[in-house]
């Protein structure tokens, strides 16, 4: 059983931003609307629910001018040749200087009850916290002490850019399990994203089918799960 009792250490809510995507025409995919909101607006309100403080953290040469936020934006530190979930991860504990909840921007129903139970378990076990979803670990939607960021220079150095690769080497990690995340909601939706114009699409049905996100629905097999590195 998973303890809710409140956190008793300062953690940084990081929503991590991609660039253009080619299904949608060069639009990013986390400035998409999801019911009229967001998707990034979205994954920092969630935030919001779970941490004190929040930011964004962008690839090198984004055109942060079109997020229109009200959260700092941190920019890449690694060479514009790195890309990835990895380089993303790199920057956010680089720039909160402590722990961190990070968020995929383009995950529309990540609930803020959800990310407080990843940040307990991760400050109880004082290690990284991952949730599991219908097809394994979401390292997207996860719990990082700061110390992962020398873990992650090294693997860096060694040209190692895979994000499953960090879950492996990791000295400690503890995981919100299926069941644990399914109090939550469904874990279909709660670690869906938003890859295609076919699951816009298919957000947008069932938000006004139901009216709420984070519920438990039967067309959730047509929304990505998150895609990995």
């Amino acid at each position: 059983m998973i303890s809710h009792t409140a956190p008793d250490r300062s953690c940084s809510g990081v929503a991590l931003a991609g660039g253009p995507s080619e299904r949608f025409e060069g639009c990013a995919k986390g400035l998409l609307e999801v019911g009229s909101v967001r998707i990034i607006d979205r994954v920092l309100l969630a935030l919001r629910g779970a941490t004190e403080r929040q930011f964004v953290a962008a690839r090198a040469g984004a055109p942060l001018e079109l997020y229109a936020l009200d959260v700092p934006v941190h920019t890449d530190l690694r060479p514009p040749l790195e890309r990835g979930s990895l380089i993303g991860l790199h920057t956010a504990l680089s720039a909160a200087g402590g722990d961190v909840l990070v968020v995929a921007w383009d995950m529309p129903f990540v609930s803020p009850e959800l990310l407080r139970a990843l940040r307990t378990l991760g400050e109880r076990t004082h290690s990284a916290a991952v949730p599991e979803g219908p097809d394994g670990l979401e390292p997207l939607c996860a719990y990082y002490p700061h110390a992962t960021l020398d873990i992650i220079e090294r693997q860096l150095a060694r040209g190692e850019l895979r994000l499953g690769t960090l879950l492996d080497v990791l000295p400690a990690r503890a995981t919100l399990t299926r069941d644990d995340v399914a109090r939550f909601g469904d874990p279909a939706y709660l670690f869906s994203n938003v890859n295609s114009p076919a699951d816009l699409a298919a957000a947008e049905r069932w938000l006004a089918r139901t009216g709420r996100a984070g519920a438990s629905d039967h067309q959730s097999s047509h929304l990505s799960s998150p895609a990995r590195t």
